[in-house]
């Protein structure tokens, strides 16, 4: 019951504009993990973030969970639980932290679409710092990224150093310029019907290939935009409940291998 207490203490508002996750929420709570909201600083600013632990007898590995652009939703904190249902820590930090969409839990577009990039950038590297020091982390720590967090999570990984591995799932592809500047091997997850970020793929292949970075990437047929979050909704159509699917096993797959 802990960790009831503990979201039920620190819980932020339900962002309005989101697409109701009351499913979400209904499978946190039944949870048996450890799960808490903390403040992770950097200079003068706090970062509400949300962190889930495994129930694991050795050191875990890390993922940062970068969220979409409806906010830090039940969603997000429910994908938190499912990272640490397969051995992972699991931490999502929020973005929107101290600005009134996160207090009102209104204008969340408007306001992630302001945030600075330098402060979106040292809030992900102060979620990575904090989960590496971590007495039950082993030291390895990915980014993962879903929509807006994934272009977030794709532009942190050529500003970063200090990662294992970067997931952009749908997110846009960051320039050239800045992609010279990546260190780590990055994975993509695309959805077939969403041209607006997949028919961009195969200019970022020829990018990073030119690069010599590593970059693979699957799109995922008949899926649409926010296929890992749709896919789990008790409504969600055949092709996104696949692809969800088939994705989730792949990204396992692939933190077996960091």
């Amino acid at each position: 019951m802990k960790h009831l207490v503990l979201l039920g203490a620190f819980a932020l508002v339900t962002v309005l504009n989101a697409p109701a996750q009351d499913w979400a929420k209904a499978r946190m709570e039944k949870s048996p993990r450890h799960l808490e909201w903390i403040k992770v600083k950097h200079g003068s600013r706090e970062v509400n973030s949300f962190i889930a632990f495994p129930e694991v007898p050795d050191k875990a590995t890390a993922v940062v969970v970068i969220h979409e652009i409806f906010g830090h939703t039940d969603w997000v904190r429910e994908l938190t639980d499912e990272l640490a249902a397969a051995g992972y820590i699991a931490i999502a930090p929020d973005l929107l932290s101290g600005t009134p969409a996160e207090r009102a839990g209104d204008n969340v577009r408007k306001e992630i679409s302001q945030l600075p990039q330098d402060q979106i950038t040292a809030d992900i590297q102060s979620a990575v710092d904090y989960v590496s020091k971590l007495p039950a982390c082993n030291g390895k720590v990915v980014v993962a990224g879903f929509c807006w967090g994934g272009r977030e999570s794709f532009r942190f990984a050529c500003n970063s150093t200090n990662i294992k591995a970067d997931f952009v799932f749908y997110g846009e592809t960051p320039s050239e310029t800045e992609l010279k500047k990546i260190t780590c091997p990055v994975y993509g997850f695309y959805a077939g019907n969403d041209a607006r970020i997949s028919a961009g793929v195969p200019a970022t292949v020829e990018q990073m290939k030119k690069l010599g970075k590593t970059y693979e990437e699957v799109i995922y047929k008949g899926a649409g935009h926010g296929f890992m979050r749709a896919g789990e909704a008790p409504d969600a159509s055949a092709a996104n409940k696949k692809a969800r699917e088939e994705a989730w096993s792949r990204w396992m797959d692939l933190l077996k291998k960091i």
